[in-house]
C-alpha cells in the first residue's frame, strides 16, 4: 500500500471510483507538486479525469479532507503536547476566469482566502491538517459578505456567510471550539492552541473559558489592554517592570521579499523573559485569568530593531523552564508559514487553471497533503535522521534514489535522513558539511525528478521484460 492509498484510508466520496481516482490524483500531485494538473497526470486520460473529478458538485472538499484529518489525530496520539496551529492566507488568482473568487487586501486583486488548523509536535514535526475554513469576499457594494467553510463535516454553527471583514474572526473562535472539542478525546496528549496577533481577541479567551479551557490557547498579544486592578494600570508596562525570569538565545531567520532580496539578515538573538498572572477584563463586567510573557530583545544591533513578543495562555508558567517552554511553542508557528510557502511555490496553487471555486477547493484540499507531506518527510529527516527509512519510502523509491544518485545501495537498511540528503541533492542541494540540513525546496524538486525516474524504469520494464 502506497502513502496516498494510506493517507486516504476509509475514504467514502459515495462512489467507489471516485475514492479511487482521490488517492491516484494524490499520488500524482505528490510526485511532481511544481507541475500543473496536466503535467503531474500520466497522460490526457488522466488529466480528463481529474477535471471531471473536480466538476463533480456532489463531492464536498470536507469528505475529501476527512481520511486525512483522521490520520492526523492517530498520530497526534503518540505525542504528549501537540500544537495546533492556525493562520490565515491569501490566495490569489488575479487575471484568472475563476467564478466565485472575492476580493483580496489589494481591492484590484482576486483570489479567496485559506484558514487551516496545522497541528505540530513540540519538536516541529507536522502531523497535518486538522481543520481549514476556505472563503472568497464579495465587493463591497454586495454588504461586504463573503463565504466560508469549516472542515469539521458540519454545518457553521455561526451561518456560513460572514457579514463583514472584521467579523471573519469568528474563524478563530470555532477553531479553538473544534480544537477544544478534539481535546476531550486526545487522552493524555494535550493540546495547545497557538495564533498570532489577529488571534488576540477576548470572545475566543470567554468562549475557552465556557469551555473549561480543553485545550490551552497561546496567542500573540496585540492589545496593550488596561488592567481590572487600575484605570491607569496596562498589560505590557505591567509585565516589563518585572524581574527577567530568564535569559534564552537564538537565530533569528532571515527574511526575503521580492526576487530573492534579503530584508533581513539571519542574526543572533538574546532576550530577556518577563512574566506575569494577570486578570483581564471579558468586557461583560467578568475577569479571565491570563499569564502573561514578554520577551524582550536586548542590545540589538544599529539599526535593528528589537525583538519583542508579548504572549497571553492560560496556562500556568511557575518556572523559568515553563516560561522558556512556551516560547519555544510559540516560535513553532514558523512551521504554518513554510507550510504555506510549500504551498504556494512548491505546489503552485495560485496558478490552477480551474472554472469555480468550488472545484479550485477540491483540488486546493489534495494539495494541502501534498504540502503538508513534503514538510513532514523534512522536519523528520531533522529530528529522527536514524529513523528507518522504509517507514516512510518503499523500496523502489529507496532503489531509484541510489540509482538516480550514482550511489551503491547499502546492505544495511538506509537511514531516513541519508534518503532524504540524496533526494534533496537530486533537487540541487550541495549537501556541504556547512550547508545543514536541506530545506522544502531542493525536497520537492528532488520528489519530482525522482517521480520521473521512477516512471521511466516502469516503462523500460514494459518494453524490455
Amino acid at each position: 500500500m502506497g502513502w496516498a492509498e494510506e493517507e486516504l484510508a476509509g475514504i467514502d466520496l459515495g462512489d467507489k471510483r471516485l475514492n479511487k481516482r482521490a488517492v491516484r490524483m494524490l499520488d500524482c500531485f505528490a510526485g511532481k507538486p511544481t507541475l500543473s494538473i496536466p503535467g503531474a497526470c500520466n497522460g490526457w486520460p488522466e488529466t480528463l479525469a481529474a477535471y471531471r473529478f473536480f466538476e463533480h458538485e456532489e463531492v464536498e472538499w470536507t469528505d475529501i479532507l476527512s481520511p486525512h484529518q483522521q490520520q492526523t489525530q492517530s498520530r497526534m496520539q503518540a505525542h504528549a503536547v501537540v500544537l495546533c496551529i492556525e493562520d490565515t492566507t491569501e490566495l490569489d488568482f488575479n487575471g484568472q476566469q475563476i467564478e466565485g473568487l472575492g476580493r483580496l487586501s489589494y481591492e484590484a486583486q482576486r483570489g479567496m482566502y485559506l484558514h487551516p488548523t496545522y497541528a505540530v509536535t513540540t519538536e516541529r514535526v507536522p502531523l497535518g491538517v486538522l481543520n481549514a475554513w476556505m472563503w472568497a469576499r464579495k465587493e463591497k457594494a454586495e454588504t461586504g459578505a463573503g463565504e466560508a467553510k469549516p472542515s469539521a463535516g458540519e454545518e457553521d454553527e455561526a451561518g456560513a456567510v460572514l457579514e463583514a471583514d472584521e467579523k471573519e474572526s469568528i474563524r478563530w473562535i470555532k477553531g479553538y471550539e473544534g480544537v477544544g472539542e478534539l481535546a476531550k478525546t486526545m487522552g493524555s496528549t494535550r493540546l495547545v492552541y497557538v495564533t498570532d496577533r489577529e488571534g488576540d481577541i477576548m470572545e475566543l479567551m470567554v468562549r475557552a473559558r465556557e469551555m473549561g479551557n480543553p485545550a490551552d490557547w497561546l496567542i500573540r498579544s496585540q492589545h496593550n489592554r488596561v488592567l481590572p486592578a487600575s484605570y491607569e494600570d496596562k498589560l505590557w508596562p505591567t509585565i516589563e517592570a518585572q524581574e527577567p525570569v530568564a535569559t534564552i538565545r537564538f537565530t533569528l531567520r532571515s527574511r526575503r521579499k521580492g526576487k530573492g532580496k534579503a530584508t533581513r539578515k539571519a542574526r543572533e538573538v538574546y532576550q530577556q523573559l518577563f512574566v506575569k498572572r494577570v486578570e483581564l477584563r471579558d468586557g461583560k463586567g467578568g475577569i479571565v485569568p491570563a499569564t502573561c510573557i514578554v520577551a524582550k530583545e536586548s542590545d540589538p544591533p544599529p539599526g535593528e530593531e528589537a525583538v519583542i513578543w508579548r504572549l497571553l495562555t492560560n496556562r500556568e508558567a511557575s518556572t523559568p523552564e515553563d516560561v522558556i517552554d512556551l516560547i519555544d511553542w510559540y516560535r513553532a508557528r514558523w512551521e504554518i508559514e513554510m507550510f504555506f510557502d510549500v504551498l504556494k511555490n512548491g505546489c503552485r496553487i495560485e496558478a490552477l487553471q480551474l472554472s469555480t471555486i468550488d472545484r479550485v477547493e477540491r483540488a486546493l484540499v489534495l494539495y494541502l497533503i501534498v504540502a503538508w507531506r513534503i514538510a513532514h518527510l523534512m522536519r523528520l529527516g531533522k529530528v529522527c535522521p536514524d529513523m528507518d527509512a522504509r517507514l516512510l519510502f518503499d523500496p523502489e523509491e529507496i532503489q531509484a534514489t541510489y540509482l538516480l544518485s550514482k550511489k551503491r545501495l547499502p546492505k544495511s537498511v538506509p537511514r531516513l535522513n541519508d534518503v532524504i540528503r540524496l533526494i534533496a541533492q537530486l533537487g540541487g542541494f550541495l549537501g556541504r558539511k556547512s550547508d545543514g540540513e536541506p530545506g522544502v525546496k531542493t525536497l520537492w524538486l528532488g520528489l519530482q525528478r525522482l517521480v520521473d525516474f521512477i516512471a521511466g524504469m516502469h516503462a523500460a520494464r514494459d518494453i524490455y521484460v
